[in-house]
């Protein structure tokens, strides 16, 4: 006697059914999005992150008056507006009031400060037995701070209608005094220079 009854359904298939139709089936771009999200805030962090690297706060850099009588020149005046944004690592700062007339102020991550004076006096070191440095076909003339305890050189720019003073602090390497040569080549014309004269022992 053949038994033609159908077999008895898998009460366990029958439930794990019943459970995959109690659950919603989730939509890809629901999906996607809980994917994307976390990507988005972690690229946003790294970008702010980047960003703060690249533009470090910094603050105002006080600068002490020094006799600087062409300061107010159309030289200076011109090269000011010429002086670059960034050079190397510093960025260009604001100077804290009172600002003293034809000077800029760029500093680094570290706090290290590039200073550029426009209008000086000639300085009293440079006479006719002087050693000049020709940068980018401009002439500079170094007086080290290391007497004064300083830790950085100021250099004069001794060939233009006014004298330029750059100051850096040691280690910073050359692309300061080539970046503001090229500022200085750009906008101020080259003359002849004028030391004073060696004086007798």
């Amino acid at each position: 006697m053949n038994d033609n009854s159908a077999p008895d359904p898998d009460p366990t298939a029958a439930d794990a059914t019943e459970t995959a139709a109690e659950e919603p089936r989730r939509s890809p771009a629901v999906i996607a999005t809980a994917v994307a999200l976390p990507i988005a805030l972690l690229t946003g962090i790294v970008v702010a992150a980047v960003m703060v690297s690249r533009n470090p706060v910094t603050s105002p850099v006080g600068l002490g008056p020094v006799p600087a009588p062409e300061a107010e020149s159309s030289a200076c005046t011109d090269l000011l507006a010429a002086l670059p944004e960034n050079i190397g690592d510093f960025a260009r700062a604001e100077l804290a009031d009172p600002a003293p007339v034809g000077a800029a102020a760029w500093q680094a991550a570290d706090a290290s400060e590039v200073v550029v004076r426009c209008g000086l006096e000639r300085p009293a070191e440079f006479d006719q037995a002087a050693a000049l440095q020709i940068i980018d076909g401009v002439q500079w003339f170094e007086v080290s701070g290391a007497e004064q305890g300083i830790d950085a050189s100021t250099w004069y720019v001794v060939d233009r209608p006014v004298y330029v003073a750059l100051t850096v602090p040691n280690g910073s390497g050359p692309t300061p005094l080539q970046d503001i040569s090229a500022a200085v080549a750009d906008v101020l014309p080259q003359q002849e220079i004028d030391p004073a004269p060696v004086e007798g022992p």
